[in-house]
């Protein structure tokens, strides 16, 4: 299976921690939130990946790049469990990288995987998007595509208050009970105008007919070409749906869903969670 994973946004939410960083560097528990993405795609089934960077955004090839100097002050040291999976989780999986080289929005970034991917289905799952599920969003959504042999996006219920801030859904006829046909997708509505709360979540999988659909859609806000666009242009010749995953997901590009994430991954750690449920009882003991 390959991957492909955007990480080409520059985080102006999280200025100034990300000035000189990556958003998708930033630490969730004890390793970046890229980490935790790779993690869901190889555990889905990848063994080929492609991250879709910008300028500035080298942190991200170094992380999952051998380091002689790191191996040499690790070589004896067996207790660093969190660099062994990193060295672990690189060997699963073969990284590359290009670059998106004008910030013109998702859909353009997911253009720059054409002649990475070829003629094969893959899936796309966002670099600051951390799901927290069993089994993995992607795994549900790649066994989704396996049936139906067509476009599958993930979706979840958005309150009305975040809903213009979504790719929404309108859903056509019910294929089971967490899957629906696409009638049709709207980015970033008003709450008045959107036909659904079936928001758009970050993981998709998707055929080579994207990259025609996104080449004939038009640059929208700031002349940026969103992927929601070019799939209601895909949907027009070719059969979508949408799957309600099982599971939670985080939007690390957002400092409450950045806090939200930190806790829940922390609390399912084996080594921190007795301590960290301590030290919450305790805080909230004070509150």
């Amino acid at each position: 299976m390959k991957a492909v994973i955007p990480a080409a946004g520059l985080g102006v939410r999280f200025l100034p921690l990300t000035k000189e960083q990556p958003k998708e560097m930033l630490p969730v528990v004890d390793r970046p939130a890229i980490h935790w993405v790779v993690e869901e795609a190889v555990a889905a089934g990848a063994t080929d990946l492609l991250i879709v960077t910008g300028r500035e955004k080298r942190a991200i090839e170094d992380y999952f790049d051998a380091s002689p100097k790191w191996d040499a002050v690790l070589r004896n040291n067996h207790d660093v469990r969190a660099y062994r999976e990193l060295e672990e989780l690189s060997s699963k999986a073969h990284v590359h990288f290009v670059r998106q080289k004008e910030p013109r929005g998702l859909g353009d970034a997911v253009l720059q995987a054409e002649m990475h991917v070829g003629r094969e289905p893959f899936l796309v799952t966002l670099g600051d998007t951390i799901n927290v599920a069993n089994p993995p969003v992607a795994k549900q959504l790649w066994d989704a595509y396996e049936r139906l042999h067509h476009p599958v996006v993930a979706v979840e219920e958005v309150r009305d208050a975040k809903v213009s801030d979504y790719g929404i859904i309108k859903p056509g006829k019910a294929v089971d009970d967490r899957t629906l046909e696409v009638a049709d997708l709207v980015e970033k509505p008003a709450l008045a105008d959107a036909p659904s709360r079936l928001g758009i979540s970050g993981t998709y999988v998707l055929t080579p007919s994207i990259f025609d659909a996104i080449r004939a859609t038009p640059p929208g806000r700031n002349g940026e070409v969103q992927l929601t666009d070019a799939l209601r242009v895909l949907r027009r010749t070719e059969p979508m749906y949408a799957y309600r995953f099982s599971g939670r997901r985080y939007d690390i590009g957002t400092k409450m869903d950045w806090f939200r994430a930190h806790v829940e991954l922390t609390l399912q750690d084996q080594e921190y969670r007795e301590g960290a449920t301590a030290f919450l009882k305790e805080l909230l003991g004070h509150a």
